[in-house]
């Protein structure tokens, strides 16, 4: 759909567009609220991952440099965005690919150890841990607990999207784009978790202290836990420079999404008209200032802990609840974050009425710059695992013994609150379930088009670029 269609806040446009009006206007929200939560819960972690190193920097010192680097990359001009992602998703390969050799490396001895340990922790406890049952049906329930922590990882290509409207020749770019994150993200997050299971066992005593003391930074990683049990120095603080780089990042990519999807509901009419006012390079600059008024509450951290404001943070918008049982067992309490998958179930059946809205009105799917392949099934399956997932997200809070009233909102409160935005602006607006033959797929395209066949082809001015033409020419 962005591929034939480039737009600013695309999903969320595209569900006004081809589905009804309210729809598009509950996405928007939905979004929005979630991105911009995640803004002061990144600064916060910024914090914590630095103390690891020292605390003798004041922590408001801290927030305001982090957000002063937010607010120069995300104001003055994309192409700074840009450029400081790239070499931002540069830092994190390189740190991923460098635990996978690691893990291999020290798997077959190479440590100072001499510990040639392989594969023993799937042995010993075993690579299934039991959950809240014991026997089989404990390690469905671990099973189930490790798919509702990995159904964040499908977060990627819509943050790609959100850049559509402002990318440069985006029906040539946006298609790799998107299948350079997929398969990237695919293999690491695999291959990542494969060595997480090679290198410290599920019940490693180690792993579960750091969690239940707060420990800052890297130390509560598998890969540092793994680090300091084979006695490797140095490491460890490479590890946590590479997390705060990595940190950083998300926060940086929150600022940027989060005013997007702030902006394209205001170009539709959904939000106040003053936030369509963009400065000469393009950035809705009161959207940008809305979300910092978000990122002001990591401000919170100089009265309380970061460990303890991280936590609220983390029980509203992240993906992991970690608490401990009464027992000292270490529990991982999945939250996975209604926000996102509910955001990928109005994707996913956006793009079935887009596709049935092509049939209608007879346009052969070839005709696309871009077609994913197996569709409508891929389609259907998605928009099935990511609605019933929701749901599932907070499950352990209905086990007997688990029932918590703040488990209970944190986990299901957008899912109530989605339908009530999209059945509110329904209601008061008399908005329409459009219809295959009604949806609008011609406004725009036109020129998108006659962009795309008169586009030159420029040197890229990436700073990789021009140093990689300095030094080989």
């Amino acid at each position: 759909m962005v591929t034939y269609l480039p737009i600013s806040s695309p999903f969320i446009r595209f569900a006004t567009r081809y589905v009804d009006e309210a729809f598009g206007v509950a996405a928007g929200y939905n979004f929005f609220i979630f991105q911009a939560a995640m803004v002061p819960f990144e600064v916060t972690a910024c914090n914590l991952i630095i103390t690891y190193w020292s605390d003798a920097v004041p922590v408001a010192a801290i927030i305001v440099i982090v957000l002063v680097l937010f607010g120069l990359l995300n104001i003055f001009a994309v192409k700074w965005y840009g450029e400081a992602e790239f070499w931002l998703s540069l830092s994190k390969v390189l740190l991923s690919v460098g635990l996978i050799f690691f893990t291999f490396i020290v798997m077959l001895g190479g440590n100072p150890l001499g510990d040639r340990f392989g594969f023993r922790y799937w042995k010993n406890p075993g690579a299934f841990a039991e959950y809240y049952k014991t026997g089989d049906l404990g390690r469905w329930l671990g099973f189930l607990a490790c798919l509702i922590q990995a159904s964040f990882t499908i977060a990627g290509p819509d943050y790609v999207s959100m850049a559509a409207g402002e990318a440069v020749n985006p029906r040539k770019i946006l298609p790799k784009a998107y299948n350079g994150i997929f398969y990237r993200l695919t293999t690491f997050f695999v291959l990542g978790v494969l060595c997480i299971g090679i290198l410290v066992p599920y019940n490693d005593p180690d792993l579960a202290a750091a969690y239940e003391q707060d420990l800052p930074g890297a130390a509560a990683s598998p890969y540092v836990v793994a680090m300091d049990r084979l006695k490797i120095p140095i490491l460890p603080h490479i590890v946590n420079a590479m997390v705060l780089l990595a940190a950083f990042s998300a926060g940086n990519s929150y600022v940027y999404c989060a005013s997007r999807s702030l902006y394209g509901l205001a170009l539709d009419g959904k939000a106040p008209r003053i936030l369509t006012k963009c400065t000469k390079t393009g950035v809705p600059i009161y959207c940008v200032l809305i979300v910092f008024v978000f990122a002001l509450l990591s401000f919170l951290q100089v009265s309380n802990g970061s460990a303890v404001v991280l936590n609220w943070f983390v029980n509203l918008v992240s993906p992991f609840l970690p608490s401990a049982s009464s027992t000292g067992t270490y529990h991982t309490i999945n939250q996975v974050t209604a926000s996102q998958l509910i955001n990928f179930s109005v994707i996913t059946f956006t793009y079935t009425r887009f596709r049935k809205a092509l049939m209608a009105q007879g346009v052969p799917r070839a005709s696309l710059p871009y077609q994913s392949r197996g569709q409508p099934y891929v389609a259907y399956i998605a928009l099935v695992s990511t609605f019933v997932m929701t749901f599932v997200g907070g499950y352990t809070v209905f086990l007997p013994g688990n029932w918590d009233i703040p488990t209970f909102f944190f986990s299901y409160t957008m899912i109530g609150v989605f339908p009530v935005i999209y059945m509110g602006w329904k209601l008061w607006h008399r908005t329409k379930f459009l219809s295959p033959k009604e949806v609008d797929i011609v406004t725009g395209v036109e020129e998108v088009e006659v962009y795309t066949r008169n586009y030159v082809e420029e040197p890229s001015s990436n700073a990789f670029t021009r140093f990689n033409d300095m030094v080989f020419g």
